[in-house]
């Protein structure tokens, strides 16, 4: 059985470590899902995702030169249902609460403001203006952690 970069295959379970399981694909290839390969959540412990002995379907990431099999589950799609294709409950068994969806990046959003289209050049840049002025004092509380006591400028502050 020849395996390429895009298929999907179906294996099981024959090994779990810290960074990962082991899966047997058949005709005496084994691959390997790396931790991160195994859900779109955060995973802490591969065992709550995966065990050995289960039946798992994953996608080959990549082959390299030597023959050894990159393996993704996250990147299966699964009528979109995730726990489908672990096998596992929607809650986390540590916490007993559903996992954590992926917040977006840290990013100042600002107050929520409808735009007005109308208004004038003035009051348009006035606004812009307050705004800008706003992120930057934000930016500013954010990333003064103190002086390093080094200055481009030559000497210290």
């Amino acid at each position: 059985m020849q395996v390429k970069e895009g298929d999907i295959v179906t294996g099981r379970v024959s090994g779990l470590t810290d960074f990962g399981a082991f899966v047997d694909i058949g005709a005496g290839k084994t691959g390997m899902i790396h931790i991160s390969e195994v859900s779109s959540s955060f995973v802490n412990n591969i065992e709550d995702f995966l065990s050995v002995g289960q039946e798992v379907k994953a996608v080959v990431v990549s082959v390299n030169e030597k023959g050894k099999i990159s393996l993704s589950t996250k990147r299966v799609q699964v009528d979109g249902d995730e726990n489908a294709q672990t096998g596992k409950t929607e809650n986390s068994p540590a916490t007993g609460k559903p996992p954590r969806p992926k917040s977006a990046p840290n990013v100042w959003n600002g107050p929520k403001q409808t735009q007005q289209s109308g208004g004038s050049f003035e009051d348009m840049m006035a606004l812009f203006k307050k705004q800008s002025d706003e992120k930057m004092a934000d930016l500013k509380r954010a990333t003064n952690t103190g002086h390093s006591g080094y200055s481009r400028r030559g000497g210290n502050r």
